[in-house]
């Protein structure tokens, strides 16, 4: 089962993801309107880049926008999760070795401890995560059972993770797991809302040149929207 994890079904779980997420690209912005979008767009390009980086990096930043200071409690639980999800993948020691060995990429590694930290803080963010979903009223009511699937496989490679890294139980049924896990979250992502790991790049730099031109970020010209 372990070779299968990390042979075939790797590169398969990788091809699916990565293929999924270029149609997922082409699809987006082939969606765009033609005359609210492009034409501005392509009309004034220097401002639409300086509104695209300024709207991605604003954000990749905590409490780098408004929405983000207004909500504090939620902005910690958001990093807290999503720092661990994009470090541990790639330098987690294991990890590294493993991208060294199937796609001949190296990483630096991190610290066993900062790991667990890292690991823990995303596990706690993602508890407070689903329980904003279960009692906040205005985010229950929009809250489907496939918000909560998505929630569950997101937490279970760090969950899985966890337990095969203290060696609770099984350590070789954990470690398949935590692989299993993994595997199946690169699978979902081009299906399911968590698209946005990749999407989130694309529709913060369309809403950033949208302000940048059209809403204000031209302002004393003659800009007809």
């Amino acid at each position: 089962m372990h070779d299968l994890l990390t042979g075939v079904f790797f590169w398969i779980a990788l091809g699916v993801c990565l293929i999924g997420m270029l149609a997922r690209f082409i699809m987006y912005f082939r969606g765009l309107s033609w005359q609210l979008d492009r034409v501005a767009y392509t009309s004034h390009p220097a401002a639409g880049v300086k509104g695209a980086v300024r709207s991605i990096y604003k954000w990749l930043i905590p409490f780098g926008t408004y929405g983000w200071r207004t909500q504090p409690f939620i902005a910690v639980a958001f990093f807290g999760f999503h720092i661990g999800a994009v470090l541990l993948p790639f330098f987690l020691l294991g990890h590294t070795l493993f991208l060294k060995e199937k796609l001949g990429i190296s990483f630096i590694s991190l610290n066993a401890t900062v790991a667990d930290g890292l690991a823990w803080a995303a596990v706690i963010s993602a508890f407070f995560l689903v329980l904003r979903r279960l009692v906040l009223p205005e985010v229950r009511i929009m809250t489907t059972l496939q918000d909560y699937f998505i929630l569950l496989i997101s937490i279970a490679p760090f969950a899985t993770g966890l337990l095969a890294r203290y060696e609770i139980g099984n350590y070789s049924f954990w470690l398949n797991m935590h692989i299993f896990c993994g595997e199946l979250l690169l699978i979902a992502i081009p299906f399911t809302k968590l698209s946005h790991v990749f999407l989130f790049f694309a529709s913060r730099a369309q809403l950033g040149m949208d302000f940048g031109i059209k809403r204000g970020g031209m302002k004393g010209t003659k800009m007809a929207w």
